[in-house]
Order: structure tokens, then sequence, then C-alpha cells
């Protein structure tokens, strides 16, 4: 045994037991050779319990009959590699403990023959560091998860309050400025619930959302839309909360704009909604119909109507463009870059 480690010293050099991983020398049969003191202190064995034992000694009993086999491969084949790439391996400790470990065998040639250094890193710590920002990140989420389920509650509550005054109020305009403005509480709303059913709460699938609202807006009009059909063309676009409420509110304006105003007289028509997003991340949304028309007098930007001053006032908020085309057909299309709304 001294000769082994008077030839193993000479490849190892004097740092053997000052390197900061647990190190193990083991001959071709398994034996152990030679360790250092942090090796001893990962698995608690004291001084040279150790030296002259066989290492399946530090290896879980279920995981004991295989090993013999993946040794004698290694050493049929020897370069220096990780144990058991892709599985998680598991050391045992003196009084019976298991823990995760990551170990790098290496081959080494000494004057008794081959043998193999093993590297071994205690994965513990950092397993529990793993659990604990797990932990943390499922928190996250379902706090998050609550969030938008009582930002939706109280919004639909709100929206409740103003069914309710409605119900109290004669004056068929003042009626109509309650239910836009339950339409845009209702959007608001819409977008909360998409995202508390949602697995990922920084994105809001804005074709489902648009799925909800524009069957639930045209309800809102009653007669006025039943002879308006409403189209969606969406690709895969998923939108950050901060620019899904912009868009979800400019829809909502646009949509509620064209059924009040495109299709005079039970005039039959459609509305498109179209969105989609380029591999850059810039995003394009359309509204147009084929009603009427915007008549050319108008002044879209100085309009008194509170739905085009929002409509404009969040095209701003999204640092987008906003251009319109007044018929054949009605179309009003924003473009913005994901990322750029301060």
């Amino acid at each position: 045994m001294t000769a082994q480690r008077i030839a193993l010293d000479e490849y190892l050099g004097q740092a053997f037991n000052r390197i900061p991983v647990a190190m193990i020398v083991v001959n071709k049969a398994g034996d152990i050779i030679r360790l250092n003191e942090l090796a001893e202190t990962t698995f608690g064995y004291p001084g040279d319990e150790l030296i002259g034992q066989k290492v399946e000694v530090l290896i879980p009993a279920r995981y004991r009959h295989r090993h013999p086999g993946y040794r004698g491969g290694f050493l049929s084949e020897p370069s220096a590699r990780p144990m058991g790439l892709g599985r998680d391996l598991s050391g045992l400790r003196k009084d019976g403990s298991e823990f995760p470990v990551e170990i790098g065998i290496n081959p080494v040639e000494t004057g008794e023959g081959p043998m193999i250094l093993s590297v071994i890193l205690d994965l513990s710590e950092r397993k529990q560091s793993e659990k604990r920002i797990q932990d943390a990140l499922q928190q996250k989420d379902l706090l998050l998860k609550e969030v938008h389920h009582r930002v939706k509650n109280n919004l639909q509550v709100i929206h409740s309050l103003l069914d309710l005054q409605a119900l109290k109020i004669s004056d068929t305009d003042m009626v109509d400025l309650l239910r836009d403005s339950q339409n845009r509480i209702r959007s608001m709303s819409l977008i909360h619930q998409t995202l508390y059913q949602s697995q990922n709460f920084a994105q809001v699938d804005f074709q489902r959302f648009l799925g909800e609202l524009l069957p639930r807006l045209t309800e809102s009009y009653g007669a006025r839309s039943r002879q308006v059909r409403i189209d969606i063309r969406s690709t895969d676009v998923k939108l950050p909360i901060n620019e899904a409420i912009p868009c979800g509110l400019i829809v909502n304006e646009l949509v509620s704009n064209a059924l009040k105003h495109g299709f005079p007289n039970d005039q039959s028509g459609t509305v498109l909604v179209e969105i989609r997003q380029d591999a850059e991340q810039a995003v394009e949304l359309s509204i147009s119909d084929d009603g009427q028309g915007i008549p050319p007098d108008l002044n879209l930007a100085r309009s008194d109507s509170l739905g085009l001053q929002l409509v404009h006032l969040l095209t701003r908020q999204l640092h987008g463009q906003l251009e319109v085309q007044r018929s054949h057909p009605t179309r009003f299309t924003l473009t913005f870059r994901m990322g750029e709304k301060s």
C-alpha cells in the first residue's frame, strides 16, 4: 500500500489534499487506494477507514450490482468524462444517508497499473437552492394567478354596478355612455381572465382574448349588430399585459364604433379584426369593415368622440403608428414594436 501511495503521489503531486473537491483513487478491482480529506468529510468516514474497501461501499445498495460493469467498460475505453451522463447520481454516507452527486472520472496510469481518479461534487446545496428557487417561482405564479383573479373579479363588480345604474336611467344617450364604459371594463377584465387561465402570466394569448371579447361586444349592441358578422384573423400572437390591455381597448373602441355607426338602417356587413406579429417583434393590428365609411369632413385627430380620443392616446402609449383608410373598406391599422412601450 505504501508503494502504491508513493507512486500516486508522484502523479498527483502534493496538492491532493488541498484541492477543494472530493477525490478518490480506485484500482481496476474497485479497491479504494487513496482519497483526500474532503472526500472523507463528504462521505463521513474518519482517517484511512476507506482505504482498501470496495468503492461500492459509497454507492446506494440498489445501484451497486451495476457498478463493476460500468467500471470495466470505462477501463476498456479509458478517457476523461462525466460518470453516468444523463442520469441522477447519488452517494452514500457512512450514516446511511444519500445525497446527490456529480462525478468526473479520469484514467490514471501508474507503476501499479491503470487506476481511476474520481472527482466528486456534492450537489446537496445546489439541489436545495434549486428547490428554494422552484418553490419561490411556484409561490410567485400562485400570487400572480390570485392577483389576476382578484382584478378580474373587481372589474366585473364595477361592470355590474354600471349595469344596475343603467336600469335607473331613461336617457338613451346616457345609457349608451354607460354601455361603452362597461365594454371597456369588460375588455380589461377579459385580459386578466385570459392570464388567470393561462400557464404563462407574462404573455396574453391575444387570439383567445379576441374570441372571448368580440361575441360579447356584439351582444351588448343587440339589434344594432344582428346583421353584422365579425371575423378574426390572427396568427399565434402573445402580448405582454402592458401591451395587451391598450390593444384590447383599441379593438373594443374601433369595433364598437363600427357597430354603432358603420351599418345604419339594419345594413348587413362584416367587421374584420386582424393581428399579426413578425420575427422582429413588430405587431400589426387592423380593424376594418365594409360599412358606409367615415365622412370626409370628419377630423379624426380632433374628434369629440371619447372612443377615438382613446385610440389616439393608446397608440401614443404604445409608441405606435395609426393609419386610417376612410372607406372601401374602412380600416384602422396600428403598428408598433413590442417592448418599446414606456
